[in-house]
């Protein structure tokens, strides 16, 4: 499996699984199902209502205008999807993969809008062909729509597990040192956990340095608890402290 490493804002690296080329094409079949099954929705209801003379008396540019109308939620299909459900369409989610930034960013309209433009050259030129031969020789198993937003897709099954949270066990009775750790976000301190829990096993102590300065720095703590080790667990305790507690 294709492995990412997404560096940050905060210059932290991030690991995940980029999506298989199976997983992306088992998750495209299924959107075609999808649109298929619109189509299918739309015929019966032209059947149940008798619409078969709706288009009688009509000129060529009203007749294009109601189809286009029809045809709109297939055309835009994958770009609302996405832009609605963060990197996700109906196929995605039941493939369990999703549309990532590669600058740890949420992807936005704008990223969705460029993979939606370039689906014209990546799927519908050739059947697909063009976007498999970009996915098949990118290093990170990106299409040319993806290149161009700066996007991948990433698998999301199995890898989450209790290691991947920001749960910490504290006793009932802890008392809480740094109020301020309430300035970080749950993605900051899972961004900061997973970086510690690395940095420690591999005894890195510049990026422990760097971490625990960076914690300052954002939320204006300053270091009363010794080592930056001791400091950055404080820090993940309290922030379970104040959030499992309001």
């Amino acid at each position: 499996m294709t492995q990412l490493s997404i560096n940050t804002t905060q210059n932290v690296n991030i690991n995940f699984t980029a999506a298989s080329v199976g997983d992306r094409i088992l998750g495209q079949l299924l959107d075609s199902l999808v649109k298929i099954a619109y189509g299918i929705m739309v015929y019966i209801i032209v059947q149940i209502f008798s619409l078969e003379n709706l288009f009688d008396g009509l000129d060529q540019w009203s007749i294009i205008a109601i189809i286009s109308v029809i045809g709109l939620p297939v055309m835009f299909y994958s770009l609302i999807q996405e832009s609605l459900w963060e990197g996700q369409t109906i196929g995605k989610k039941l493939m369990k993969v999703k549309v990532i930034k590669l600058d740890g960013y949420q992807a936005g309209f704008g990223d969705y809008l460029i993979r939606w433009l370039f689906r014209l050259i990546d799927i519908s030129v050739g059947n697909g062909v063009i976007g498999l031969i970009a996915i098949v020789s990118s290093s990170k198993n990106q299409r040319l729509g993806d290149m161009a937003a700066g996007t991948a897709i990433i698998s999301l099954k199995n890898n989450i597990n209790i290691n991947h949270t920001i749960i910490q066990d504290i006793n009932s009775d802890y008392l809480p040192t740094y109020p301020l750790v309430i300035k970080l976000s749950d993605n900051d301190v899972r961004i900061v956990k997973e970086t510690f829990e690395t940095a420690v096993l591999q005894k890195d102590f510049v990026t422990l340095s760097k971490l625990a300065n960076k914690i300052s720095t954002v939320t204006g703590i300053k270091n009363t608890s010794g080592t930056d080790t001791d400091f950055i667990r404080v820090v993940l305790k309290d922030y379970n402290f104040y959030t499992q507690n309001m």
